[in-house]
């Protein structure tokens, strides 16, 4: 079955925000013969400057397109509201089978009200002013990607890759997902649940003030990391320290832990053949059964699953 794939630019769009699931499909496509076909749409055609200034050629967005799937990329948006209101009204015209948005791509479809009342993510950078702009959508700021409804949104950038990984594996199946992965040179993809602040915490926050505190608290995992103690290491009264922890990194301290120790786990899951016990004691989760529920909230899968599919890697 060939599924026309649509994706959709604009003046001043993010290039990996269009590159990247278009290498996914290419990839499936090399694995399954017949299964997409691409094309790059734009407002009126012709060759498209991204955020970058390289440029790609595009045919002109037509409201007769048949596209099974409409991915609509981000990047600088406000550089031509022409061509944003062009692609709203599209929106509001068309019906492919799923759309989806990548990075700030959200803006447009929640623009032309296909998120009302629907869940949603995008850039972390642009959450605040999202949710300000769009209260009937219920925004999910950590998710890498979520489907509700037949519409995809994803996070910032390189999430596209993983949001088009996730629908090959809604099309084709997750053998032929993870193939294309490999062939991604990309581990595998990113289950939609797992946080995006997670490189935001390992910063230390957008201005990097918690850089020196993150650090520390990587080697002590294995002790109680309470946000008490963590506020007196950064000097603070606990209270403040948590609010101020949170606006930088978009994320509470116990959040943060948990994603430092899920990090540190995964790492030692993947790369040695330590017990459970041993890496749960020594990540901070204590015991194995804690370590798993946490493996599942993140990852969606149990430790022995990421351990087995990194020994087939």
């Amino acid at each position: 079955m060939l599924r026309k794939i649509g994706i959709i630019i604009h003046p001043g769009f993010q290039l990996l925000d269009a590159a990247g699931p278009a290498a996914a499909f290419e990839m499936a496509e090399h694995f399954c013969p017949g299964s997409y076909a691409l094309e790059i749409l734009a407002p009126g055609g012709g060759e498209i400057e991204s955020s970058s200034g390289m440029r790609l050629s595009a045919r002109p967005l037509s409201a007769e397109e048949p596209l099974d799937t409409a991915i609509i990329s981000g990047g600088e948006i406000i550089r031509s509201m022409a061509a944003a209101e062009q692609i709203v009204a599209w929106l509001r015209r068309t019906n492919p089978r799923r759309t989806a948005s990548v990075c700030t791509g959200a803006y447009l479809l929640a623009e032309a009200g296909l998120l009302d009342g629907r869940s949603a993510t995008t850039h972390w950078w642009s959450t605040d002013d999202f949710a300000r702009r769009y209260p009937k959508v219920r925004l999910d700021a950590e998710r890498i990607f979520i489907e509700d409804g037949g519409v995809w949104t994803s996070a910032g950038i390189s999430a596209g890759i993983d949001l088009a990984l996730a629908l090959i594996e809604d099309d084709l199946g997750p053998a032929i997902a993870r193939r294309a992965a490999q062939q991604l040179v990309v581990h595998q993809r990113r289950p939609g649940g797992q946080s995006q602040f997670s490189a935001l915490v390992d910063l230390g926050g957008r201005t990097g003030r918690f850089v020196d505190l993150i650090e520390w608290m990587r080697t002590k995992l294995a002790e109680p990391l309470t946000v008490e103690r963590l506020a007196d290491r950064a000097a603070m009264s606990p209270r403040h320290f948590a609010r101020a922890f949170a606006a930088e990194t978009g994320t509470t301290p116990a959040k943060a832990v948990e994603r430092l120790r899920l990090e540190a786990a995964r790492m030692a899951l993947e790369t040695s053949h330590t017990p459970l016990d041993r890496i749960a004691e020594a990540s901070g989760f204590g015991d194995p059964g804690r370590m798993r529920r946490a493996f599942l909230r993140a990852f969606g899968q149990p430790p022995q699953a990421l351990r087995r599919t990194a020994a087939r890697s």
